[in-house]
């Protein structure tokens, strides 16, 4: 069991945010075993609310780039036109959850977590984008939840970038003091 609990702690050190990565698609199996990680995470009374959308489609990949750099521009100092909000990863991975669960937030954001240390414990890299909240209030995004058959109020929790990581792993950054007590 010591063995098994030091791998877990070391990935949980290890992982880092990925921002530049290779072009090509990862293996379905690698993305099952991401997908399922995500899905084995808890969940307020195992509600089990937050739905996972792989996006391996190019022109939907595409388009969400240009609306995720749209939502930053109107927020924040400008992108160029050519920023790619997701660093050039093949493959989003992006969490809606159901809003009528009380947790719904906390609970996709738990899915996204177990997601990203599963990528870096299968050779890839990930980095978890925001403002899949804004783009999940927009109509052409809640019709793509009515193509796929999700009937029911969802928030774009975020969106996971994965892909191999092209370049070297980023060192971590030292961790702040007083972030611990105990009493």
């Amino acid at each position: 069991m010591k063995e098994q609990s030091s791998i877990i702690l070391d990935a949980i050190k290890d992982r880092r945010s990925i921002r530049k990565f290779k072009s090509y698609m990862p293996s379905d199996e690698m993305i099952d075993q991401i997908v399922e990680a995500g899905l084995y995470a808890a969940s307020g009374r195992d509600s089990q609310s937050p739905v996972i959308i792989a996006v391996k489609d190019r022109t939907l990949r595409k388009r969400l780039s240009k609306v995720n750099q749209e939502i930053w521009n109107t927020k924040n100092s400008s992108w160029n036109n050519g920023h790619d909000p997701f660093y050039g990863a093949p493959l989003i991975l992006i969490i809606v959850s159901n809003k009528k669960r009380p947790t719904y937030v906390y609970d996709g954001s738990l899915s996204l977590g177990n997601m990203m240390l599963a990528a870096h414990a299968v050779g890839l890299g990930s980095c978890w984008i925001h403002r899949a909240k804004e783009e999940f209030e927009m109509d052409e995004f809640k019709n793509l939840l009515k193509d796929l058959g999700l009937e029911g109020d969802y928030e774009g929790i975020g969106h996971l970038a994965i892909g191999y990581i092209d370049g070297e792993v980023p060192a971590a950054r030292p961790r702040h003091d007083n972030r611990y007590f105990c009493i």
